[in-house]
């Protein structure tokens, strides 16, 4: 059975979409609160774009095909090549969309675009225990428990504790140049 289309796609995350995701991640503060903290105004955003510049992260909006709208935003962070071939993901969900499904869909096709075009091996979810909602989203893609990373990531104020999930790229996977042959 063919896969079913989906009803989001990736964009490439620019400057021009500031105000937008400004405005979206103000009112999805209570959503993002405690698990994340996204750039909230021009200057948080326009520095938080220059992480963006030498290719070893990648930021994405996801939109909804049907009316243009950004559900969410995934990043694929930290790419590492040799013999690694891997990297981290991270994304959020914006409130207007929330419980829709989109986030799965847009995942879905961030994974598509990592593991094929890409050629990523694998992929990292890290994520604090006590954010049900995306472990239960990981969970739903395939991803694998592996572990706790204690003190991971400074957010709100304090070193915070995440859970490890990963994917590795499937059977059919076509390895990318930098790997070496031995």
């Amino acid at each position: 059975m063919p896969p079913t289309p989906s009803r989001v796609e990736l964009c490439p995350l620019t400057l021009a979409d500031q105000d937008e995701f400004c405005s979206l991640v103000r009112a999805s503060a209570e959503l993002h609160s405690p698990w994340m903290q996204l750039p909230a105004t021009a200057q948080e955003f326009q520095g938080w774009m220059s992480r963006f510049g030498d290719g070893t992260n990648l930021g994405f909006l996801i939109r909804v095909l049907e009316t243009g709208a950004a559900a969410g935003m995934v990043n694929i962070n930290s790419i590492i090549r040799g013999r690694y071939q891997g990297a981290s993901l991270g994304y959020a969900a914006f409130t207007p969309s929330v419980g829709r499904g989109y986030m799965a869909e847009g995942l879905t096709v961030a994974l598509r675009h990592a593991f094929g075009d890409l050629r990523l091996h694998r992929l990292e979810a890290n994520i604090q225990p006590g954010n049900r909602a995306s472990l239960a989203l990981v969970q739903r893609l395939g991803f694998r428990y592996e572990g706790i990373s204690h003190a991971y990531l400074y957010i709100d104020g304090a070193w915070r504790d995440h859970e490890r999930w990963s994917l590795t790229a499937p059977p059919s996977w076509t390895p990318d140049p930098s790997l070496p042959e031995v």
